[in-house]
């Protein structure tokens, strides 16, 4: 069966490909990647973002506030360079996964404690809708209720491209003091647009999920299941990011 591509850039199209010698034979099956074994690894890189994500919270909260930034900053650059290192060296995923959940969880908890803080329960809100939307997409997926088509995933992967691209627009004229007020603001426009990339980071989970169990069918090396795992953890960092933009702007509305 020949592997599919995934939008999202750590689970490429040649991600299993020439690992193990190419072919699922080679590996013996206890040294081959599992979907068990996938899932819990994920649920170990969850559990460690969470960890330096609380950390960081409650130094926000106990006053600390000078060392966020800093903290932030280390982890954005540091998952950042970990994340690149991590999807041309494959087989250090055992390592370089649990360090991608540790220094993502700095940004995600001194984000999330400073949006708290103008907004009282919005960060709760943001990991239930993230975590609900996870769980509704992997019951579709495994129930064959959602089925990745060659149409769908290239609609998905073209639409996560053109994010992208708009993302890099924005932040290079931002450089020359252009922006887009109506596009990032709290109007229907902005609020329409954050709707759209919500939907389409969610949609990625689906992708990954699919290119996983490929993965697994591939007989590809035991390493491969934190890859899988690290793969995972990027679309729902940005899922959850998004899902806090968008909370909130309608915030802002009222």
């Amino acid at each position: 069966m020949p592997l599919m591509k995934s939008a999202n850039p750590a689970l490429g199209e040649n991600t299993f490909r020439n690992v193990g010698g190419g072919y699922p034979s080679y590996i013996d099956a206890a040294s081959r990647m599992t979907l068990s074994g996938t899932v819990n690894k994920t649920g170990i890189l969850l559990v460690l973002a969470v960890a330096s994500a609380a950390w960081i919270w409650y130094r926000f909260i106990s006053g600390d506030i000078a060392s966020v930034a800093p903290l932030l900053m280390l982890g954005a650059i540091g998952g950042f360079i970990c994340a690149m290192v991590n999807v041309f060296k494959k087989e250090w995923s055992p390592v370089l996964a649990p360090v991608y959940a540790l220094l993502e969880g700095l940004v995600l908890g001194g984000i999330s404690a400073v949006t708290n803080d103008r907004f009282p329960g919005i960060a709760i809100q943001a990991v239930g809708i993230t975590f609900g939307v996870m769980f509704v997409l992997l019951f579709l997926y495994s129930s064959r209720i959602i089925n990745v088509t060659q149409k769908f995933r290239l609609g998905v992967i073209a639409a996560t491209g053109g994010i992208m691209v708009f993302y890099l627009v924005q932040m290079v004229l931002g450089l020359f003091g252009i922006h887009f007020l109506a596009v990032n603001g709290s109007g229907a426009l902005g609020i329409g647009i954050s709707l759209f990339i919500c939907a389409i980071a969610a949609l990625n989970l689906v992708l990954d999920f699919d290119f996983i169990e490929r993965g697994v069918n591939y007989g590809a090396p035991k390493y491969m299941e934190w890859y899988g795992a690290f793969g995972l953890m990027i679309t729902l960092v940005w899922l959850y990011l998004e899902i806090l933009n968008l909370l909130s702007r309608t915030r802002n509305r009222n």
